[in-house]
């Protein structure tokens, strides 16, 4: 399965990659050549943050992905809500040159967050994504550490598919992302793996 047909820029950063150009060439056609430079500055910028490279998704159906492009901090245990008990908990630093485009981890169905009622330790209440997948395999998505205070923004919605690998989220900064999994989820990753989001294999989630 690949990734999207753009392998450049992400839809997001479009209009204002365009914006940028059209006012390096508005500098210097009508001041002065020189006052570009600033613009060119901007415009590496902006391509550096929206870039979304295609990525080739691995043939694995229960196999669940790296949402981001990062290096594992930890694996433990957590309670989570989601899983009725215990679950695995992958934390995942995110790579400040990496893409800043979030994956889905697995494929299935985006659920309400705001159901949850069990008591956890995880704070699931903000910028996080609760994907079941058709066996009933609960895993969450969930992010923090934002620079400049700007949170991710989603790209889907509560109710949609979405499938493995698919594009699911803007970080827009965000430092860490975190990975809940069923407890009895074979890991396939460890502590420090470099990871590239759609394409890093992190776990299989457990046979039907």
């Amino acid at each position: 399965m690949k990734g999207r047909r753009n392998p450049f820029v992400a839809a997001e950063g479009l209009p204002l990659l365009l914006v940028a150009l059209l006012a390096s060439w508005a500098l210097a056609t009508f001041v002065h050549i020189l006052t570009v430079v600033p613009m060119l500055v901007l415009i590496a910028l902006l391509i550096l943050i929206f870039r979304d490279p295609r990525r080739s998704i691995p043939p694995e159906p229960l196999g669940v992905v790296s949402p981001v492009d990062g290096d594992i901090e930890s694996i433990e245990h957590s309670r989570t809500g989601v899983s009725q008990g215990e679950a695995i908990r992958i934390r995942i630093r995110v790579n400040s040159l990496g893409t800043y485009t979030a994956r889905s981890p697995v494929e299935g169905v985006i659920k309400n967050l705001s159901t949850l009622t069990d008591d956890t330790d995880v704070d699931y209440r903000t910028n996080a994504l609760w994907v079941q997948t058709d066996e009933g395999d609960n895993v969450v998505l969930q992010f923090d550490g934002y620079r400049l205070g700007i949170p991710p923004k989603a790209l889907k919605r509560f109710g949609e598919r979405i499938g493995q690998g698919q594009r699911c989220a803007y970080l827009r900064l965000t430092r860490y992302a975190e990975l809940h999994l069923p407890v009895d989820s074979q890991i396939e990753a460890k502590t420090g793996d470099s990871l590239v989001a759609g394409t890093s294999l992190l776990a299989q989630l457990p046979h039907p």
